[in-house]
């Protein structure tokens, strides 16, 4: 079953069994548990990840120490495969958010896998440019739309991606303290609360922890466009 999570990376997309295989047995299994570093921003990018299981962030931290959230990272997804097609250093720091199971890929042994493989790389282009559409419309939620309509939007996103279909709705362990939520949105954790307590009023989410439950998606999309 594990395996099956990390076949469904881009990756391994509409590569034969046999040979999807084969890069699995060459991909080195890691462990790490929640709030341990994979890499820091800045450092040299040598390797990509699959997950397997849990939840990783990336994010960057600005020069007086506020950290902004990219992207959350979770099974069957990969990242740090940038430096392959651009080498050099890692543009944000991975920190896992949910104890986590991945596979590691040198990239002096993916380069060599691709020479055998090259339609691979158009997956991970593929990916890549799926990556590169999501910050462009990160970018003009930040201009166009405003905070509560930004928190809507996450909580469809992650639900979409982590969510538990349940007899009230969809529930969502997204893993994430209020503060990095917040980082993730864009917007301070005091507006993002205000926010969900809004929506929690209106009966659209119920909030559990580290959790929440979506009651009302529809409502939801709609405060999103």
């Amino acid at each position: 079953m594990e395996d099956d999570v990390v076949l469904s990376a881009p990756l391994f997309a509409e590569m034969d069994p046999e040979n999807s295989r084969a890069l699995i047995e060459s991909m080195n299994p890691v462990s790490f548990a929640r709030g341990d570093v994979l890499f820091h921003e800045g450092d040299p990018g040598d390797r990509l990840f699959v997950i397997r299981s849990g939840k990783i962030k990336l994010g960057r931290r600005s020069s007086d120490g506020r950290e902004n959230l990219l992207s959350i990272q979770g099974p069957g997804e990969m990242f740090g495969e940038l430096s392959l097609f651009d080498p050099g250093p890692r543009t944000a720091t991975a920190t896992v958010v949910a104890d986590a199971e991945l596979v590691e890929l040198a990239h002096v042994e993916l380069v060599a896998w691709l020479e055998q493989h090259p339609t691979v790389a158009k997956h991970l282009l593929k990916a890549l440019a799926h990556r590169l559409r999501r910050t462009n419309e990160a970018l003009a939620d930040l201009v166009f739309s405003d905070v509560p309509g930004r928190v809507a939007k996450a909580l469809l996103d992650l639900a979409t991606r982590f969510g538990e279909p349940t007899d009230e709705g969809v529930r969502v362990a997204h893993d994430l303290t209020q503060e990095e939520l917040a980082q993730l949105v864009g917007a301070s954790r005091e507006t993002v609360n205000k926010a969900l307590a809004d929506f929690a009023a209106r009966g659209w989410v119920r909030r559990e922890g580290r959790a929440v439950v979506l009651l009302d998606a529809d409502r939801l999309e709609r405060r999103a466009r």
